[in-house]
């Protein structure tokens, strides 16, 4: 329990100093009561290196290293730098030392970022053996990186022939950087902000893609990467950074005798510079690629119009968090004045996924547009966002709006997050910025002071409209860009690659013919090659806690209501969290099929009197915003038999607690269904959302599909959110333009939402134990009526076990490539082997064959308990019919050969730190309460935790043999381009198009 993160109102206090050691001076130190750390800022003498401590009593710590990167092309040389870093340094000469870390670790969090002008390498564990082992491999790696040729050829890119050991077959790019960037610039967003970038930074270093451009890449020598490192991973260009309960003190002693005494000061100084400034605005049209057959549809429109305008300094705080209060003013929600004539002028289809305020790079952008317009809508777009800031200059912003831009503010610094960081690094992450750009961090992490300025100055009722007009309607720096589809760019894309490599064979030499074939050998013998693992340092199972923690709650029942009521007591720094919890009854398959679409449109709909635009900003005033979704999940005995819930979610400060339970009660209970255009505008933007993360997550809708026959959950899961449902609802978001058809669903919802109301519930809460009896009586007020009696039971869906074999299109450069095996659900004992035979593949046999060898950016396995299936995946995966053959071999590997149970146990360690992933205070209750209404108690969690520590190398032989063994049993989903279809068909796969 997160027991320690629970004072974050207390009275400030001079904390005492702490001890520093020789090599380093203490500049200052400082409580930031909101946060309950002590920002500690220290500087080593001789290299003049950073280091900021925040020093906590929580036992999970954190380190972060960064260092200030700034490429001035789009070869991608940071990046390739990240991947190659990481393979290999003086004291831990083995090929892969992270990838090996990771298995002989018990770390929280692990990973490496390449952001547009830093390089990172963080790492955080609540084990401190085991953060000190990852201490010395990441600053060994960063300081005194081996950079071998080779590994640069492996993540980065080389030439190879398609038949490696044959000059005469053609000649190919590989290289996991490369296809990994071919991966990310096939998603329409990343190209489109690339673009934005592109203009809105002329001649600094934002103007390039430091991912790398796919046909920059192979212009990136050896050397160039060498000459980059030296300039740049140099204690004198780095920021250190550290959180929890390790003293500063050892820290210091450990960054010094590691690395920075055998380093001097560095004369150099490497930064961003300021930007040259527009006088005039700049209009600019590019193209994007598009499916032929997306484009012949007529009713579909493409065209993306972005403006964006460049501003002050992040480095400013002041100008920062003006920056921010304008942006979340302008387009925090659907009553967001900006944000509301963008959602309902009817030039797009939605507002542009780039509305909002970049302010990590150095000089902020503001951005706003829509996409889904015409291809002449351009000037009309422009001309209705300069004519909505006029007049919101003009005329002024409503009151209530700039004080539910505050409260978010407030409510965001307040909150103690850690659900998909460690709350930590996300601390770390949230200054770093400031310190790589010569800013205050503390100034950033300490918002109340600036929290106050802002609302001083926000007395003034002409302040919002005078930061319109000085940072955007004044400001000549701006642009106007306009993305086009164009149908026909992707095959001049692969046409350009396929030329650039016949000119190139056709100028090689014999001895760079010889080379080629030759550094193809030694990479395949590098990659086959076994290194010594016992270079590494390691945890043991000896290490691993026996037992699971335990997370407290009460259970109540509301008396007139008769609902029950779970409060967990959590540390939540003056937030509360309350989720009203209905168990989802039996649906017709007309109601059932609409059910996602109803949850994601309920806390978009009016309420009551108020339109749909007073109920954002109410909930904007009071709330964290509220959320809704259903969770169906398979027993844990049984993956044929279901659970299924509602959650109508939220959160707010604890000041606020009476008019948030307000705001639940009256969503639920007068929640309007009469707003058509509303409605249009809801399913338009929830298509476009679900449309464009296809790339990103390509690997897991892969996943879904292969698994979409396994379970009724999982069929399930791909008809409403996997690429079954992203194509039904593309088909309804058109059906929808007629009145009638709208109309028809507001009527299904109606008719569902009756069905909701009538059954049972039940309500968690969460906060400080302290204002424990208050929330719950809080809840009295509201919930006065018990549900009317359920008139059907719960839901039941059709049992379904079933092969599924199918490969769909999009708008992708890669594949992402999926199989998978049924096996046996959660509570099965042998759910523990085949989640350990997971890892176990993962890391010796998989990772080599599919990243290494094969070039994808990733790939795996897993064992899931919904579908009862065991899964293998890969991730932007330059192959498709070898990666199917790579998964079979796997199969074998573990069936034929013997095995070290070094091997083992390094799985082992996997699924439990996996299983022990640190979480929110928040997150710790809502996962404990979860885990006990869908049958995870802690007692079966436990067993299942002993389980996986006793498994062996005979367990996991037999379960792959039990269930693995056979492919005939195996589903294949696989997700890539119209080209890749008639290869998808000869492996006997059903072709779709998304």
């Amino acid at each position: 329990m997160h027991t320690s993160r629970t004072q974050g109102t207390g009275a400030t206090s001079t904390p005492p100093l702490p001890l520093v050691h020789p090599a380093f001076e203490l500049l200052r130190q400082q409580h930031i009561p909101t946060l309950n750390v002590v920002l500690e800022e220290y500087r080593h003498k001789v290299t003049g290196a950073q280091y900021f401590h925040l020093a906590s009593d929580d036992t999970e710590n954190v380190f972060l290293v960064a260092l200030r990167t700034v490429p001035m092309d789009s070869t991608g040389v940071a990046h390739i730098l990240e991947h190659t870093v990481l393979c290999g340094s003086e004291r831990y000469p083995v090929r892969d030392p992270f990838f090996m870390m990771i298995r002989r670790s018990l770390n929280t969090f692990m990973n490496a970022f390449t952001s547009s002008d830093w390089t990172a390498y963080p790492f955080a564990s609540k084990n401190r053996k085991d953060f000190n082992n990852l201490l010395q491999v990441y600053l060994d790696a960063v300081f005194f990186s081996r950079l071998h040729e080779l590994d640069f050829a492996q993540e980065g890119h080389r030439l190879e022939f398609t038949e490696a050991d044959n000059p005469d077959s053609p000649l190919q790019y590989k290289g996991v950087v490369f296809n990994e960037m071919k991966g990310a610039m096939s998603s329409t967003n990343s190209l489109l902000w690339q673009t934005v970038s592109k203009y809105l930074y002329p001649t600094t270093t934002y103007h390039y893609n430091s991912g790398g451009e796919p046909d920059h890449i192979p212009d990136l020598s050896y050397a160039e990467l060498k000459d980059f490192y030296a300039s740049h991973y140099h204690p004198s260009n780095a920021v250190f950074m550290t959180y929890g309960d390790i003293p500063a003190y050892e820290h210091q002693q450990n960054f010094h005798e590691l690395a920075l005494a055998r380093f001097e000061r560095l004369d150099s100084h490497i930064h961003v510079r300021d930007e040259k400034r527009y006088f005039a605005p700049l209009r600019v049209e590019e193209s994007y690629p598009l499916r032929e057959e997306e484009e012949q549809d007529d009713s579909q429109n493409k065209t993306h119009v972005v403006l964006a305008w460049l501003l002050g300094k992040s480095t400013d705080l002041d100008d920062m968090f003006q920056a921010q209060l304008l942006s979340s003013v302008l387009l925090d929600n659907s009553a967001s004045p900006l944000m509301q004539v963008l959602e309902t002028c009817g030039l797009g289809s939605s507002p542009s996924p780039m509305c909002g305020l970049e302010d990590s790079n150095r000089e902020m952008g503001f951005m706003c547009g829509l996409e889904g317009c015409a291809r002449d809508a351009a000037p009309q777009v422009e001309a209705l966002i300069r004519k909505t800031l006029e007049q919101l200059a003009t005329e002024g912003v409503p009151e209530e709006q700039v004080h539910a831009a505050l409260h978010q503010l407030e409510l965001h610094q307040r909150e103690i997050t850690g659900d998909s960081h460690p709350y930590g690094l996300q601390l770390i992450l949230a200054g770093l910025s400031s310190a790589v750009h010569g800013g205050d961090p503390l100034q950033v992490l300490d918002i109340d002071p600036a929290l106050a300025r802002l609302r001083e100055q926000t007395q003034d009722p002409a302040f919002i409209g005078q930061l319109i007009r000085k940072l955007l309607l004044d400001n000549p720096h701006q642009i106007v860009l306009t993305l086009q589809p164009d149908t026909h760019l992707a095959g001049r894309q692969v046409e350009a690659e396929m030329q650039r490599l016949q000119r190139i064979k056709a100028a090689l030499s014999p001895e760079e013919t010889a080379h080629i074939v030759d550094q193809a050998a030694r990479l395949a013998e590098r990659q086959e090659a076994q290194d010594d693992p016992a270079m590494l340092p390691k945890v043991g199972l000896d290490d691993v806690p026996a037992q699971l923690p335990s997370v407290t709650h009460i259970d109540q029942t509301l008396k007139k209501a008769d609902t029950p009521v779970r409060f967990y007591p959590q540390g939540t720094n003056g937030i509360c969290y309350e989720q009203l919890v209905i168990e989802l009854p039996s649906l017709d398959d007309e109601l059932l099929a609409i059910l996602p679409y109803y949850t994601a449109c309920l806390p978009e709909f009016g309420v009551g009197s108020r339109s749909y635009a007073e109920v954002q900003t109410w909930q904007s005033r009071i709330s964290g915003g509220v959320s809704c979704y259903a969770n169906i999940r398979s027993q844990m005995d049984d993956e044929q038999q279901s659970k299924a819930i509602m959650v109508l979610s939220s959160k707010a400060l604890v000041s606020n607690h009476v008019a948030l339970d307000e705001l639940l009660y009256e969503t639920l209970t007068q929640v309007r269904f009469d707003e058509v255009q509303r409605l249009r505008e809801i399913m338009d933007q929830i298509s476009a959302r679900r449309e464009s993360s296809i790339t990103a997550q390509g690997h897991v809708l892969a996943m879904a599909l292969a698994c979409s026959g396994m379970s009724p959950s999982s069929r399930l899961s791909h008809r409403f959110t996997g690429l079954a449902g992203i194509t039904t609802l593309r088909g309804l978001s058109k059906q929808l333009k007629q009145d009638e058809q709208a109309r028809g669903l507001l009527d299904k919802f109606k008719a569902l939402h009756e069905h909701i109301k009538a059954a049972p519930r039940q309500i968690l809460l969460v906060g400080e134990e302290a204002v424990q009896d208050s929330l719950i009586g809080n809840l009295e007020q509201h919930w006065q009526h018990k549900p009317q009696p359920a008139t059907a039971a719960s839901m039941s869906l059709p049992a379904c076990r079933e092969a599924v074999r199918q490969a769909w299109a999009t708008n992708t450069q890669v594949n992402f490539c999926a199989k998978a095996f049924p096996t046996v659900p959660g509570g099965h004992a042998d759910h523990a082997p085949l989640s350990v035979l997971a890892g176990f593949l993962r890391n010796g046999f998989l990772h080599r064959a599919i990243r290494e060898q094969g070039g994808a950016y990733g790939g795996g396995a897993d064992q899931d308990a919904n579908s009862a299936a065991f899964r293998f995946f890969s991730y932007r995966d330059p192959r498709l019919t070898e990666t199917l053959q790579d998964y079979d071999r796997a199969i074998e590997w573990v069936l034929s050969s013997d095995h070290e149970e070094r091997l083992v146990e390094e799985a082992i360690l996997g699924v439990i730190s996996g299983m022990d992933k640190s979480t929110s205070p928040a997150g710790e209750a809502k996962q404990a309460f979860y885990n006990d209404l869908f049958g995870r108690s802690r007692e079966r969690r436990q067993r299942y935790r002993e389980q996986v520590l006793n498994t062996g190398l005979r367990d996991l032989q037999r379960v792959a043999e039990r269930y693995l063994a056979n492919p005939a049993d195996a589903s294949i989903g696989i997700i890539s381009h119209a080209g890749q279809m008639p290869q998808a068909e000869s492996l006997g796969l059903e072709a779709h198009r998304i």
